[in-house]
């Protein structure tokens, strides 16, 4: 049985071509190659921020939810590590698949690594170098614990090289996230989305949620500020994420009249938000991903991506708070030429590390 730990939105959108193409796979027998046990930690408990995505990404339900909720890194970790260790006992699974870089990432990891239990690690080998980062320490930690380990952009490859990993370990298969943009195209349906929400032809799309940004009131009031002057040149639609909900209204982020607060949104409607905006202000990893195969301008308030290939390859650019006003007066009248697409993201990432799974547990 291969268990699948999920606990995030960007878990459940790498997770969903991986577990569909190892259903598809036969044994000689024509049965599916591996029971699959799909295990939803419950570290996002906001139903539009977990629950929704299974509906729209067509997983199958989870087989368990471990109901975690939130937490300090320490007392989230550790619920999700007691209560895997007991799952994990009772199911013995062959293989433990983990996906990203979240706290239910490395808490699995952990527990399987004690266990005995092999890791596959999706997404392995990004690296931002800033410790100061939890996912940072997480996706180092994760790797080292890993038996495969599925990288997504070459540079991957000789990160996890650097730091001894066996070659024979890593497998660079592409990207899981972008099967999943790729094979829901027809359904972001951007003009829907304005109607539902009255938004203007001409919008940004702002999304911001790490502690680097959010967790400090005066650093969250600064940026608050440039968010309202970004407002004076088109309106900003921000789906607000429950990390840092109350410290951006506090520092008056709705105050501006052409800043537009929503709810968290769903994936289809949110990337659909995405494909129709003029500019994009983040500082979440897989938004500058999305952006990259939309060819949509993205602006990362982060001193640093883990992701450099979706600034080699994409619409992608980092920028400080102070920057962010010029850099989205640039974007705003830039045009986007050609693009070459990151090497292997295609849409067949899934399939990919099926191969390899349904290869690897045989052997």
């Amino acid at each position: 049985m291969i268990a699948h730990v999920l606990g995030a939105r960007p878990n459940f959108v790498k997770a969903a071509p991986v577990i569909a193409a190892l259903s598809g796979r036969q044994d000689l027998a024509g049965g599916p190659v591996r029971e699959q046990r799909v295990i939803h930690t419950g570290q996002h408990y906001d139903e539009r921020m977990s629950e929704v995505f299974f509906r729209e990404l067509g997983l199958p339900e989870p087989d368990v939810n471990l109901g975690v909720g939130s937490g300090s890194h320490a007392s989230q970790t550790a619920a999700i590590m007691v209560a895997l260790e007991k799952e994990f006992i009772e199911r013995s699974p062959e293989l433990v698949m983990v996906y990203g870089d979240v706290n239910s990432t490395i808490a699995a990891a952990l527990v399987a690594a004690k266990l005995h239990i092999p890791v596959a690690h999706v997404e392995a080998g990004l690296r931002s170098f800033d410790m100061t980062m939890p996912e940072e320490v997480n996706r180092r930690l994760v790797d080292q614990l890993s038996n495969l380990l599925f990288v997504t952009s070459p540079e991957a490859v000789g990160h996890l090289a650097a730091e001894g990993v066996e070659v024979g370990r890593v497998h660079f298969v592409g990207n899981p996230m972008i099967d999943t943009l790729l094979s829901h195209l027809d359904a972001f349906e951007t003009e829907a989305v304005r109607a539902a929400h009255g938004l203007p032809e001409r919008y940004i799309v702002a999304t911001l949620h790490r502690p680097a940004n959010v967790d400090d009131p005066a650093v969250a009031a600064g940026l608050v500020k440039r968010l309202h002057e970004i407002a004076d040149l088109a309106e900003v639609v921000m789906p607000v994420h429950p990390r840092g909900r109350k410290v951006l209204t506090e520092a008056g982020l709705d105050d501006h009249p052409r800043v537009k607060l929503l709810e968290p949104l769903g994936y289809v409607d949110f990337v659909a938000a995405v494909r129709g905006a003029a500019v994009v202000v983040t500082d979440s990893g897989g938004v500058q991903e999305e952006t990259t195969i939309l060819g949509v301008p993205c602006l990362t308030v982060r001193p640093n991506t883990e992701r450099p290939i979706t600034i080699t390859h994409g619409t992608n650019r980092l920028v400080t708070a102070e920057g962010l006003v010029p850099a989205v007066e640039q974007a705003l009248t830039a045009v986007t030429g050609e693009r070459e697409v990151p090497p292997l993201w295609d849409g067949k990432a899934g399939p990919r590390i099926a191969r390899v799974v349904g290869d690897w547990l045989d052997g």
